[in-house]
């Protein structure tokens, strides 16, 4: 096997497209049970679809807008809004950039990246091991796998306590590059809801100076049959509420929500979903991170590149595909 990539998000799966382009064998290894990481789409119920991770992308790049271009002939993805409203009478300004959405959910769109691609899921890597001729990863059922080059696309805290774990020691400069990589958590509330909500045009609030600054209504959003209402807690907010009791979490949330509910609708179930690292606070300048006096070795992820989000990690899976493609020849 030529490479290795560990975890299969947007930047595993951008990778693996294009190690493959490029002519080289290619395995992921994804310890969830499905692809896509925070491009996450949760069934809940008969026709209920709720995107809890990522909600929307937009694309600021010429790279991300010819696969997009693509994607909307195919009707993969289409365009949700310009923007959302903060929850007050004025409408918040646009600032001109698309919210993509994915046709059936965030996940279908990451399932459309990975198709085809040899991936093994529901699968943790517990141990990596070098040698001269490459690396070598066991996974969770005791499987190994070997490779000439290798991928790590996990958020960085993991793929480093993972690294120590192993026995792995990457050079001064290139730890120090990586520790300085911060993520915010987040808390995600899915509410099936009987009756209706309001919500603003096209069906979210976006307000970043509340707790519990986005709200919106999968249903309106053209996802799901019923009535399903996403919402997320800003970063400060989760980590300090990170290990409260979930009944206290599930209020929080929930009181975001009521607001919206029409006369006569009630919040039945409340689900809580926790992410640990959501959003990149502080990011590696560099789309990708080539290890020193290593074999081949490269980090990717939403956190390299300075944008964040979904296109950072579109580009930095690219990136990474190169930079191991250039590393292997």
């Amino acid at each position: 096997m030529d490479a290795l990539i560990v975890g299969a998000g947007m930047s595993g799966l951008m990778a693996a497209r294009t190690l493959r382009k490029r002519g080289y064998s290619v395995k992921i290894i994804e310890r969830g049970r499905s692809v896509g990481g925070r491009l996450a789409t949760r069934r809940v119920g008969e026709g209920g679809l709720a995107d809890h991770g990522a909600q929307f992308f937009t694309v600021r790049s010429d790279t991300l807008q010819d696969y997009v271009d693509r994607w909307l002939a195919q009707d993969l993805v289409y365009v949700w809004g310009m923007g959302w409203s903060d929850g007050s009478v004025k409408r918040t300004a646009g600032d001109g950039h698309a919210r993509y959405a994915g046709r059936g959910g965030m996940n279908a769109l990451a399932k459309h990246i990975a198709r085809d691609l040899d991936i093994v899921i529901n699968r943790l890597v517990t141990g990596i091991k070098q040698d001269q001729s490459g690396w070598t990863l066991e996974d969770s059922a005791g499987d190994v796998f070997q490779s000439r080059g290798l991928i790590m696309t996990p958020p960085v805290p993991e793929t480093l306590a993972l690294l120590t774990k192993s026995g792995i020691y990457l050079t001064e400069a290139d730890q120090t590059a990586l520790r300085r990589i911060r993520f915010g958590p987040c808390l995600c509330g899915i509410h099936e809801i009987e009756g209706d909500v309001e919500l603003p045009e096209p069906g979210a609030v976006q307000n970043f100076q509340a707790n519990v600054y986005w709200v919106a209504d999968n249903q309106a959003k053209g996802i799901s049959r019923t009535v399903l209402v996403t919402s997320h807690a800003n970063a400060k907010f989760s980590r300090q509420n990170w290990d409260a009791p979930e009944a206290d979490i599930i209020r929080e949330l929930e009181s975001a929500v009521q607001p919206h509910l029409k006369d006569g609708a009630r919040i039945v179930r409340t689900q809580l979903k926790k992410w640990r690292y959501s959003v990149p606070l502080t990011t590696h300048a560099d789309e990708c991170l080539l290890a020193d006096n290593l074999p081949p070795l490269v980090f990717a992820g939403d956190a390299f590149g300075g944008r964040g989000r979904v296109e950072g990690a579109f580009l930095s899976g690219m990136a990474a595909g190169h930079a191991l493609a250039e590393a292997l020849a």
